[in-house]
């Protein structure tokens, strides 16, 4: 039974978990099985292993497929989100490896980000479109509930966290430029730089799952004067040491989340309640054929 048969407020947790850089699998699921998942938005970035943890149902897809396949512009992000949604995940941990503008977030630490800037321009951004258009609210675009439990697993995981950060989002896949670096440190405001979390955080919004990004630090970008240049070499020293780092975290997730699934008290699962523009008779059957995972309670 899926989720939107259960409807809002009722029936089971499910945590996904979409592993960034260095995280291409997690170990100690009880029953773990590759699964592939079909979507109309085409492929994931690979098998979803499935299984319980804690006696909580859990599902881990690695973001740039395993052995890293997938660029940060080419990963799947609808058919991702989609495939997850599926599964019946209520709850999405997303992982990812970040540059850091700020000195005291420094590289081992892990940010628990709560607000992005997208600069990306070469992404499917969501969903909806001409058929259906539909406008969900990302003003606060992370679970507040869903990040808290983060953090605390981070801490009881041993690993020195931030609560709070605003993520720059780019294209990519090169790294910053200096004027870049100071720009979005010391103009925009930005904690942390990566290349994932945007569109993903949007459209797990659209699909009405509860999102938390957690942020492992394996640089200062370009900006710190004592570091120069990104050095891919110390950026993977630091993501073999983040990577044990969160599967620590996953661990603690199901003792925090727990495994009843009531509302969320920050909106997530019931974002698309007044979200779709198109009035019923003129929206395009195919799309809807699309949507029937992220927007079936509604449509």
């Amino acid at each position: 039974m899926n989720t939107q048969e259960k409807g809002i407020g009722m029936g089971e947790t499910r945590i996904g978990v979409i592993g960034g850089s260095g995280v291409y699998d997690i170990s100690g699921l009880g029953g773990a099985t590759w699964q592939q998942v079909e979507t109309p938005w085409g492929d994931p970035s690979d098998a979803i292993l499935t299984g319980t943890l804690d006696g909580v149902p859990m599902a881990f897809l690695p973001r740039h497929g395993r052995g890293h396949v997938h660029s940060p512009t080419d990963v799947p992000y609808c058919a991702n989100i989609d495939a997850l949604k599926r599964l019946g995940v209520t709850d999405v941990i997303a992982v990812s490896a970040c540059g850091s503008f700020r000195e005291h977030m420094a590289p081992g630490d892990f940010v628990i980000v709560d607000q992005f800037i997208d600069r990306t321009v070469a992404r499917q951004k969501s969903f909806f479109g001409t058929g259906c258009v539909a406008h969900v609210s990302l003003a606060h675009p992370t679970c507040g509930r869903l990040g808290e439990a983060c953090a605390t697993a981070a801490r009881a995981a041993g690993v020195t966290v931030h609560r709070g950060g605003t993520y720059l989002a780019m294209e990519g896949p090169q790294f910053s430029t200096l004027a870049e670096s100071r720009l979005y440190r010391e103009v925009w405001g930005c904690d942390v730089i990566g290349m994932t979390n945007m569109p993903e955080a949007k459209l797990a919004r659209e699909a009405e799952l509860c999102y938390a990004a957690v942020a492992m630090v394996t640089d200062y970008d370009s900006w710190h004067p004592d570091h120069g240049a990104v050095d891919v070499a110390e950026v993977i020293k630091t993501l073999t040491g983040n990577a044990d780092k969160a599967r620590g975290l996953v661990r603690q997730l199901p003792g925090l989340i727990g495994g009843h699934h009531s509302r969320c008290p920050h909106g997530c699962d019931h974002a698309l309640d007044t979200a779709i523009m198109t009035a019923p008779d003129k929206r395009d059957p195919a799309l809807l054929a699309r949507l029937d995972a992220v927007a079936g309670r509604v449509l």
